[in-house]
């Protein structure tokens, strides 16, 4: 799974139905890379697609099961990334890795 992938996957997880506009956006990517993306984890079986109730142009993106457990695995991958990095960092003092990174998500905004 690719980081946007995993993005994609996440961002779901939260927001269910978000549109490949907003999807690209929260993922840092172009409309056109997201389309690719979201064919792949479409033809992977991790999302499902479906018209909007409301705007039938608009697709809609949710997870599927296989999806949902795709996420888990790659959270816990994530959780010990994250974990390893905080104890290159800063073994005694937490707070400051996280500190750094919300800096950093929020000067990407």
């Amino acid at each position: 799974m690719t980081t946007p992938q995993y993005s994609v996957l996440a961002g779901l997880e939260f927001s269910a139905g978000l549109s490949s506009a907003e999807l690209a956006r929260r993922a840092f990517v172009t409309p056109q890379t997201m389309q690719s993306i979201i064919a792949t984890l479409e033809r992977d079986g991790l999302i499902r697609r479906t018209a909007h109730p409301v705007h039938g142009r608009v697709l809609t993106t949710e997870l599927t099961p296989d999806g949902r457990s795709a996420l888990r695995a790659a959270h816990e991958i994530v959780a010990e990334a994250e974990t390893l990095t905080r104890n290159a960092v800063a073994p005694n003092d937490p707070e400051i890795i996280y500190a750094a990174l919300l800096r950093i998500a929020e000067a990407m905004r």
